[in-house]
């Protein structure tokens, strides 16, 4: 069976050695090196690897896992070999998620350019194909997989093993019956485009045809007035429908006839259900819609901490691949611990720890690089300096030659500034936040002075400091000596300690911001007021994990974005719920990595209180109900016993202000991950939209243990689309999983209207 993806690429002499196969050396240090045999399968789709020529099935990837493809020493792994292996020989495979990457070394120049050239067509293929075309890989796909003696056919055997793996129970019976059907040449196999068709019959939509059904008068078709009234009353679209309708006929449906009528069949209408357009995620949110020109304080910013850990924080290896994920995924703020290193050459480790060690310039080399793959507004180096003044100065020169003109070292008027600069003012900009020695004004003046100066290890606090011990520990007020050359560095994101709301009205400059534990922050947000809130509308705060947290484990952001802190820093390498929660928010303004806060938080007098939202001038809650259809081709559970099909459930969880904590979920249907049906409608009352995130999990569940995750997505109320919608689920690393989706129904009314069900 032919694949979409080999049916678009005409095998150029590349993809015709990658399938004829070459043995590589895998490198995953100086010291292992080992020879892998690599081979492109004939569905142009699938790579396997194994040390013979035998091949093993379990060591392969998809095309469609694979993000990129970097040429040369362009891994530390391949740069600790750079003098064993020329760069022409070597290539890095760096995959979605927090998959390790792959180095490899080749044989020769022209094998490695082979590989390099034929992944990078490969992937531009798998990019854009259509949603046709996804659907047709995805036959072929499980085609593949269930064709055990790989002869081209498939059998009964072969048809009930693949239904298993489908996580589909179906009675011996039916699948036989549909089997028999699909059948056509009658010779007890299913081959080509008689597979299709078993897969088309065992996909069918009942609840969307049903649907379709609904506003067709003939039942075949939709006309163009039957889909604007589609539009209007099954997906509450209000403006444009029938341009838009006319658009999605032209994109979606596949017959020509249906085209040229301006009609949509039951295919056309299923692929834009499953198309970005009928995903729940407001598609124009995908762009860049927010206003830009605020000051900096007024938004939330995409904040990582410990950046160069890949692990936990006692023997985790730090890299400065955990910079260039960070910052691929829209990290807007990297953390930079720096300690006095060998040669002259400041490091960058968890101190006093067992991590490994990278060296300083290395990381600034990868954010130069990095930086501004995503989009070109403003990333903040927080800086965590505990380094001699002599390495100071070299942190300032390594700072000042790699990043050039990118680094901000003046206000952007020369002048002091009466508030934070915009990221639209600071587009391609390199900030550095850190300890500066006495006030903007003297370096902006450039007034002459000695080269090191004195500040107080009060100035920041001291991230491996024990919460309980953080009162004591900055009593002792010891100077610490502070480069100046790394002090004029630091212009917009002074490093001050925070004392109270209070001090820092009376003492503090807006261009100055503190850094709090969550344990600290988590004080602030209980006390009694809005002072936080307030606080946070005209100065930058930055809040990031408990030393305590040795694994790497991560809070909850929500509680610290309620009260408006910018910066809430996680450990990007940790998936998780807090990281579910962190991508949710910054999915939206084209992934930029800053979502303006809602206008009541973004001035100082502003009334609102999260644990009060009611009083707040302008409140408008919201219901929200979602009747939870159906899922579909849900994937296997993680380590699940051979033979096992899940019994899953959905779980609807609204995080925002307090009163709007909470979750519901359905019941679990039994022994179906294929196309599970609910139809049961969830209920909720959100006080505050504009702060509230919803995850949607699917969970397997277990009568005797813990419940097994599927699935889950996250995303803001505010971007959510009324009516029949899709939720595309995502891994547990937060990587797609297509095509498992859930089906919904979402209405959203005022809430002192009442509500009427769908």
């Amino acid at each position: 069976m032919t694949s979409p993806c080999s049916a678009r690429l005409q095998l150029n002499e590349n993809l015709q050695l990658m399938q004829a196969g070459s043995l590589m050396r895998k490198v995953k240090s100086r010291s292992w090196k080992k020879q892998r045999y690599f081979k492109l399968q004939e569905d142009c789709m699938t790579i396997w690897y194994n040390s013979k020529k035998t091949g093993n099935t379990k060591s392969t990837f998809s095309i469609s896992d694979i993000e990129t493809v970097r040429e040369g020493h362009q891994s530390e792994v391949l740069q600790s070999i750079a003098d064993e292996f020329k760069p022409e020989l070597c290539f890095t495979i760096v995959f979605h998620g927090r998959r390790a990457n792959l180095d490899l070394v080749a044989n020769t120049p022209e094998e490695a350019q082979c590989w390099i050239q034929g992944l990078e067509k490969l992937i531009e293929t798998v990019t854009n194909m259509d949603q046709k075309d996804l659907l047709d890989q995805w036959i072929c796909d499980w085609f593949q997989k269930a064709d055990k003696n790989k002869d081209g056919r498939m059998n009964f055997k072969e048809v009930q093993d693949l239904l298993k793996m489908m996580n589909v129970d179906m009675s011996e019976h039916h699948a036989y019956c549909l089997f028999q059907m699909a059948d056509k040449s009658e010779s007890g196999t299913l081959e080509g485009e008689e597979f299709v068709l078993f897969y088309k019959a065992l996909t069918q939509r009942d609840e969307v045809l049903k649907i379709f059904q609904d506003f067709s008068k003939d039942g075949k078709k939709l006309t163009l007035l039957e889909f604007v009234d589609f539009l209007q009353q099954g997906q509450l679209e209000e403006e444009n429908t029938e341009e838009l309708a006319m658009d999605l006929i032209a994109r979606y449906e596949p017959s020509d006839t249906a085209k040229k009528l301006h009609a949509m069949s039951i295919d056309g209408f299923v692929m834009y259900l499953c198309s970005p357009e009928g995903s729940i995620f407001n598609v124009a949110h995908e762009q860049l819609y927010q206003d830009m020109t605020q000051p900096l304080c007024h938004y939330f910013i995409s904040s990582s901490h410990n950046t160069y850990l890949m692990e936990d924080q006692i023997r985790g290896q730090s890299s400065v691949e955990g910079y260039i994920r960070a910052l691929k995924r829209g990290c807007r703020c990297v953390e930079v611990d720096t300690w006095d290193g060998p040669n002259g050459e400041p490091i960058v480790y968890h101190g006093r720890t067992f991590t490994s060690k990278i060296l300083f310039k290395d990381v600034i080399s990868a954010i130069n690089k990095y930086a501004f793959r995503v989009c070109d507004y403003p990333v903040i180096l927080s800086l965590e300096n505990h380094c001699g003044v002599e390495q100071q100065d070299a942190m300032a020169q390594h700072l000042k030659s790699i990043l050039g003109t990118k680094l901000i070292m003046s206000t952007l008027d020369g002048r002091i500034p009466t508030c934070l600069p915009s990221p639209d003012e600071l587009r391609g900009k390199i900030l550095l936040k850190g300890k500066k020695i006495g006030r903007l004004v003297d370096s902006l003046e450039e007034q002459p002075d000695d080269s090191v100066g004195e500040v107080t290890d009060e100035e920041e606090n001291v991230e491996v400091e024990e919460e309980r011990n953080e009162d004591k520990k900055r009593a002792k007020k010891s100077k610490e000596r502070l480069s100046h050359l790394l002090s004029d560095c630091v212009i917009y994101c002074k490093s001050v300690p925070f004392v109270s709301f209070q001090h820092s009205r009376a003492h503090y400059t807006l261009y100055e911001m503190s850094s709090v534990t969550e344990y600290k922050a988590r004080k602030l947000v209980r006390e009694p007021g809005n002072d936080f809130v307030r606080h946070n509308a005209w100065q930058l705060m930055r809040v990031y994990p408990t030393g305590l947290r040795t694994d790497s484990s991560n809070y909850n952001p929500q509680e610290m974005w309620n009260v408006g802190c910018q910066m809430v820093a996680l450990n990007f390498q940790t998936a998780g719920v807090e990281m579910d929660l962190n991508d949710g928010l910054f999915r939206q303004n084209a992934r930029c990595g800053y979502v303006l806060k809602p206008s009541f938080m973004r001035h100082v007098e502003t009334t609102f209180n999260p644990d009060q939202p009611q009083s707040t001038e302008g409140y408008s809650p919201v219901n929200l109900s979602i009747l939870v259809i159906s899922a579909q081709q849900l994937p296997k559970v993680e380590n699940s016993k051979e033979g096992s099909i899940v019994d899953p459930f959905v779980r609807v969880e609204i995080f925002g202000v307090p009163i709007d904590q909470t979750k519901q979920e359905t019941k679990y249907i039994e022994n179906n991950g294929f196309n599970p049906m609910w139809y049961e409608t969830l209920h909720f009352k959100i006080h505050v939209p504009e702060l509230a995130l919803v995850r949607f999990v699917v969970e397997d569940y277990d009568k005797t243990s813990r419940n097994d995750f599927v699935g889950q997505y996250t995303l803001p109320f505010k971007s959510i689309k009324s009516g029949y919608r899709h939720i595309h689920l995502l891994s547990r690393d937060g990587t797609k999983m297509p095509p498992a989706s859930v089906f919904v129904h979402v209405r959203v009314t005022d809430a002192s209207q009442p509500e009427q069900d769908t």
